[in-house]
């Protein structure tokens, strides 16, 4: 954003110069181009300002200042050996001060602070100016934070011949953008490089984000560190910066950076933006299903229904159906249903019939039902079941009915008491009767295995038998020596603790009188490689002769192994500073060569010897390097 712009202005600013009416000078150089030039190099010593007006900072924190300017050779005037050499100069200041008022023509100095000195990278020497081909530089220079509503530049001529053409002043901004489905303002840049303005972007129509995307301006006013996006909403995908609703038949079904997916099977035609298909009549989805899995529908009922009658039991089995539905989570569940022949009555298996695994939501595809009655018809249904069953009226059942008229013969029962026993082949078995459902084996022999095995008896014929329970009995005497073991294992531990502190706590006593007593002093200076000698600094003020400490500590360079190309210093103590060549042998370095001014006094060549002294005495990487010292 531009401030101020000399070039368009056309002349018509009218910035107030001091002295007044001397020094800086407004000249129309051809039609339309104005200048503010000044050339009072063979007038002696100068200081001649040029303000502008009153400048409104606006938003800007940072400003930047365009400069377009030329500077003429001193060595191209003709009276160059003359002594008006002395004042000549090369270079210009530039200061700025801020105001929240417009001072108009009240020009106080004092006020003003200075942002650097401006050499040109190339000089209009005496041909180019015969020839009117005049060198054009280029500079521009930043001052912030600024804090007041305005400020004002200021030109300062200390005897150069300058010609300002172009005084442009403006801030950068990090420009309205769209990026990741996010709108960004405008931002106005940051106060320096180190500093990054954080903007929150806000998500463009049907897109969100989880939190705010955003972007950093810098102070060039270049956007970086993309940090969130936007995405599209479910029923809408992307389509460049923007989200568009997904077409009819597909669907979007979260918010992703996916695109619309066509419709999966058995559903029907969806309409735009939306989230999920329809499922077509008869087919389902469950709760947990994705919407991108098919619709689906009940299985079929299971295939090949069989019961095999052993005793008071039967055994059912089947086969899984023909349609699964389009799932695999296929389940099964069998209810029971006995009816009497003789009177016709029918109701559902009490809790007396047992199952060999929970009847409901098999995986299996058998069970065995035992502790049947005898002399009764039973009708067991066989249903199948998926995870949309739940959502159909219709169910898939198959059914077989048997007749349990009279149960299997048990194994032979022996009436004696418990205790005798028949042998055959070293095993025995013994029977003992009971009318609870819980019983104590007394008189069992030790170190032996015994099978226990439980049957209900009823008057019309035995039960089938529980599974069988295998347990073995202890050793003889084997509790007497567990007693004994564990008595004499802990008494053996506590003694082995005791032997082991007793040992540690004579070791440690034992260490702590052979360690030898040492001194903070005597750990610091054993170690003989911690103190280094120094360097000793000379102080060049020692010397009654500053030239004799400058050869001892300097090393002289010949005038001809140096060559100055331009001004990179303001005169400062001692004179202007040049970037330069040093050559030696067929080798040259870039230097930076510090001149000592013309007409000085005993007391600055002193001083300037001093301190080419004391940098002769340093050597470090941190402290810049003093390659000689040019004396003759």
């Amino acid at each position: 954003v531009v401030l101020l712009d000399f070039a368009q202005a056309q002349g018509e600013l009218g910035w107030l110069t001091q002295p007044y009416g001397q020094g800086w000078d407004l000249l129309q150089s051809a039609p339309n181009i104005y200048i503010y030039s000044v050339c009072n190099v063979l007038e002696g010593e100068q200081d001649n300002w040029l303000r502008t007006n009153w400048i409104y900072r606006g938003d800007a924190q940072r400003i930047f200042i365009e400069l377009q300017f030329t500077v003429r050779d001193c060595n191209s005037f003709p009276t160059a050996a003359t002594a008006a050499t002395a004042s000549c100069k090369e270079t210009f200041n530039l200061y700025y001060a801020e105001s929240d008022v417009d001072y108009g023509t009240n020009f106080q100095k004092r006020q003003f602070h200075k942002i650097d000195t401006i050499a040109p990278d190339e000089l209009t020497v005496r041909e180019d100016f015969l020839s009117r081909n005049v060198k054009l530089n280029a500079e521009v220079r930043s001052v912030g934070p600024l804090r007041r509503k305005g400020f004002y530049l200021a030109f300062q001529d200390l005897g150069a011949c300058v010609a300002l053409v172009s005084v442009r002043i403006y801030y950068k901004t990090c420009p309205a953008v769209l990026r990741g489905m996010a709108r960004f303002p405008r931002t106005v840049a940051g106060v320096d490089s180190q500093t990054l303005a954080e903007v929150s972007g806000t998500c463009v129509e049907e897109a969100v984000a989880p939190r705010a995307p955003t972007l950093h301006c810098n102070a060039d006013g270049e956007w970086l560190v993309p940090i969130g996006e936007c995405l599209c909403r479910a029923g809408y995908q992307r389509e460049g910066d923007a989200c568009q609703a997904c077409p009819p038949g597909t669907f979007k079904a979260t918010v992703s950076p996916s695109g619309c997916q066509p419709c999966p099977p058995h559903t029907q035609p969806s309409p735009p933006a939306a989230t999920t298909c329809p499922c077509q009549d008869g087919f389902f989805r469950a709760p947990a299903d994705p919407p991108t899995d098919p619709c689906t529908r009940p299985p079929s009922p299971p295939q090949g229904v069989t019961a095999v009658g052993l005793g008071a039991a039967v055994r059912l089995r089947w086969s899984p159906p023909a349609d699964t539905g389009g799932r695999e989570d296929v389940t099964y569940s069998v209810t029971c249903e006995q009816c009497w022949p003789e009177s016709g009555e029918c109701r559902p298996c009490d809790g007396g019939v047992r199952y060999s695994q929970p009847p409901r939501d098999m995986t299996g595809t058998g069970v065995t039902v035992t502790d049947l009655e005898p002399h009764v018809n039973y009708t067991f249904s066989v249903e199948a079941r998926n995870g949309v069953s739940p959502y159909s009226h219709r169910r898939s059942l198959a059914t077989v009915t048997i007749s349990v008229n009279q149960t299997g013969e048990g194994p032979p029962v022996c009436p004696c008491p418990l205790g005798d026993t028949s042998r055959v082949d070293e095993n025995s078995y013994s029977v003992l009767r009971c009318d609870g459902t819980s019983v104590t084996l007394p008189k069992l022999s030790p170190a032996t295995t015994y099978v226990v095995r439980v049957q209900a008896l009823a008057p019309d014929g035995h039960g089938a038998f529980s599974p069988q329970h295998e347990f073995q009995t202890l050793p003889e005497g084997a509790e007497a020596m567990a007693s004994a073991a564990v008595i004499s294992g802990s008494v053996t531990g506590v003694i082995f603790v005791l032997l082991l502190l007793a040992v540690i706590i004579y070791v440690l006593r034992r260490r702590s009188r052979s360690r030898p007593h040492q001194s903070v002093e005597d750990v610091y200076f054993s170690k003989s490689d911690q103190l280094k000698p120094l360097k000793t600094y000379v102080d060049p003020h020692t010397y009654e002769d500053p030239n004799q400490a400058m050869l001892k500590f300097t090393t002289e360079i010949p005038p001809a192994a140096i060559t100055r190309q331009k001004v990179i210093g303001a005169a400062g103590e001692f004179g202007e500073v040049y970037k330069g060549t040093l050559r030696r042998g067929r080798k040259e370095v870039a230097v930076a060569i510090k001149t000592l001014k013309v007409g000085y006094t005993e007391k600055q060549r002193v001083d300037f010897l001093s301190e080419a002294t004391i940098m002769g005495q340093f050597c470090h990487h941190n402290v810049i390097r003093l390659e000689g010292v040019v004396s003759k």
